[in-house]
């Protein structure tokens, strides 16, 4: 694999209704996407509406949720057209690191890309330098999946731009990305009280260590009176067979 030059986090909308649709209808109508080059810290983005194969209006749900016009749509190019300046925009796919939240970005690339027989060996290329960052910062930081909005409310960020645009979408994304890495005391802290203190207030710096001390102590201990209890019933099952198996004999 080549050396990693840039990472590009993306997002779709797609085509939604209120009342529900299958996932390989829901057609992407907008890409969005934010490219930040490793080496000059340069940060571009990218914007394009899609013209989906299906030709019914949106739904309401569907522009009140997205901001997507008919309009917006009716005039765009096509997936494959729109994929290929993505492409060219990229620059490079083997030496990008693609990311987005959650992975029905990369779902939807590919169920678009089999709608349009698009080439499986750029996919697969994408595919391959795919992360989920969701999943990451879920297991890292969240007991649940958070929204963009959320997560970035754990750094005490505010969701920058439009909401339901992808290309913000894609860039706060980036954002959450930045704080992860970076501020990794502060995603220590986030865990602390998502894992341990249960959005309890944490405690002041000087003394959560002492408070952190006391419920490891209090599960350790929990977990032993636990482990004591399952062996005792372990021993009381092997005496109750045994007797079974004495009065049987008898």
């Amino acid at each position: 694999m080549a050396e990693l030059k840039q990472m590009v986090f993306f997002d779709f909308e797609m085509l939604c209704s209120k009342k529900g649709i299958l996932f390989e209808d829901m057609e992407a109508i907008r890409l969005g996407a934010v490219k930040y080059e490793l080496e000059t810290g340069k940060i571009t983005g990218f914007d394009r509406y899609i013209r989906p194969q299906e030709q019914s209006p949106l739904s309401a749900f569907c522009k009140e949720l997205t901001g997507i016009k008919d309009s917006d749509i009716r005039g765009a190019d096509d997936f494959p057209e729109v994929f290929k300046e993505f492409l060219y925009w990229v620059g490079g796919v083997k030496k990008t690191r693609f990311f987005s939240w959650s992975t029905s970005d990369l779902l939807r690339l590919k169920a678009d890309a089999i709608r349009h027989q698009l080439p499986e060996a750029t996919i697969e290329k994408i595919s391959k330098r795919y992360v989920d960052f969701q999943a990451i910062f879920t297991k890292r930081a969240a007991r649940t999946s958070p929204s963009v909005e959320k997560a970035l409310s754990f750094y005490g960020l505010a969701f920058t731009g439009e909401p339901h645009h992808p290309m913000y979408d894609a860039y706060n994304t980036f954002r959450i990305y930045q704080a992860f890495e970076e501020q990794y005391v502060k995603t220590d802290l986030i865990m602390l009280q998502q894992f341990i203190f249960l959005d309890n207030e944490l405690p002041s710096n000087d003394i959560i260590n002492q408070e952190l001390k006391k419920i490891l102590q209090k599960d350790l201990h929990d977990f032993f009176v636990e482990l004591n209890d399952a062996i005792r019933m372990k021993d009381a099952w092997k005496l109750v067979k045994k007797n079974k198996k004495a009065c049987r004999e008898i």
